[in-house]
């Protein structure tokens, strides 16, 4: 039995995981969960899965869970002091991350400091403190099995094989729901178009950052911490069915890749389980019914997301943070119908240039980093 914490219990990946967890109700038990403000959906994930304690990032959300859950014997916390202390419960094998944005570092740290098995769902970790994460997950032997499916496909192709002899990782990408449209056609992209993603059913800000090829961007730079690897090794593949997830290339020209429809359960119950496979319900990959496979080069002229990513972590220390937090930030006001769709990537450039780097930032620092950027653009944009 595997005794589970799932931070972001309400959002995509969270649901995903907890399907999982009835599929394999005698192998897997939930002993605390995790939200933002979903005080609704948190009572009823509750009432089903019995946690023992479940947090509320939301002081509000929190009050409100506790009086509808008062005839249940679950504890009730809220904000960061909840999260650190669910990702360390001594009970715990294995914390699932994927709450959204930064606020996953410190649990993060917390449980990797108390031996918990990391399944990662939450990019941003990596992103702005990799170089804090994973020389502290090998000093504590702490195993981060990743949940994303790109990252898991690579995770996968690296199975049995010796990792020095790895010559790139090819992350594959979608494309997105903009995927061969000109610069002229996206002026006039409205959050409605943007949120229609061709395969993935994803939540809407992950979504938004894959119509922007951001969320590649995000991913190039927690391969590189996650797998060692030098940006120059990691090449981005353009691949609009998405069947294969991911790949690697060996030395001799050899490349490995995990392919399947896209179903981000696959991951997850991977992460969950391994090294073990187990069987899971839903369409299976038929090769007679897959007409064709295609791969293109990823356009970084047009979706310059991606490039300011490379850039970002080429120039390292606090700049992946503020490629991070500004597209944050723009992704909001995007949401929100405050900016228009290549406003994007134009205010994560505008504050990567304004940002004086910090070579190696402490946590405190990266948050800074955080509000900071976060400050920059609503004084720029005069909101």
């Amino acid at each position: 039995m595997k005794r589970l914490t799932i931070l972001g219990s309400t959002g995509s990946i969270g649901t995903q995981t907890l399907e999982v967890v009835r599929a394999y109700s005698e192998d897997l038990k939930v002993t605390a969960l995790a939200a933002g403000t979903n005080v609704d959906l948190m009572e009823k994930q509750i009432r089903e899965f019995r946690p023992k304690k479940a947090v509320m990032w939301n002081e509000q959300a929190a009050k409100e869970l506790k009086e509808r859950t008062a005839d249940l014997d679950v504890e009730i916390s809220a904000g960061m002091e909840g999260l650190l202390d669910i990702s360390t419960l001594p009970e715990v094998d294995v914390v699932l991350t994927a709450i959204v944005g930064m606020i996953g570092i410190r649990p993060t740290i917390a449980a990797i400091e108390s031996g918990k098995t990391i399944a990662l769902a939450n990019k941003e970790t990596l992103v702005t403190a990799g170089h804090i994460i994973m020389p502290l997950a090998e000093k504590m032997g702490v195993p981060i099995l990743p949940v994303d499916s790109e990252h898991s496909a690579i995770f996968q192709s690296m199975n049995g094989e010796n990792k020095k002899q790895i010559s790139k990782i090819l992350l594959t990408a979608s494309g997105g729901p903009f995927r061969g449209k000109s610069r002229k056609e996206l002026e006039t992209m409205t959050v409605e178009d943007a949120l229609k993603h061709p395969n993935w059913s994803m939540g809407r800000k992950i979504t938004i950052d894959s119509s922007t090829l951001v969320n590649k961007g995000l991913e190039v730079i927690e391969a590189k911490w996650l797998f060692g690897m030098d940006l120059d090794r990691i090449q981005v593949v353009v691949h609009p069915q998405s069947i294969i997830h991911s790949m690697v290339e060996y030395a001799d020209g050899a490349v490995m890749a995990q392919l399947g429809t896209p179903d981000m359960k696959l991951p997850i119950q991977y992460a969950l389980f391994y090294p073990d496979r187990r069987p899971m319900d839903g369409k299976k990959l038929d090769f007679y019914e897959l007409a064709q496979m295609t791969f293109e080069k990823p356009d970084m002229d047009t979706f310059t997301g991606l490039k300011l990513a490379f850039q970002a972590s080429e120039c390292g220390g606090s700049m992946p943070t503020v490629y991070n937090a500004a597209n944050e930030k723009a992704v909001a006001l995007f949401l929100d119908k405050k900016i228009k769709y290549l406003q994007i990537p134009e205010i994560i450039e505008m504050s990567m240039e304004h940002h004086k780097v910090i070579e190696n930032p402490n946590v405190e620092q990266i948050l800074l980093a955080e509000t900071e950027t976060y400050d920059y653009i609503m004084q720029r944009m005069e909101l």
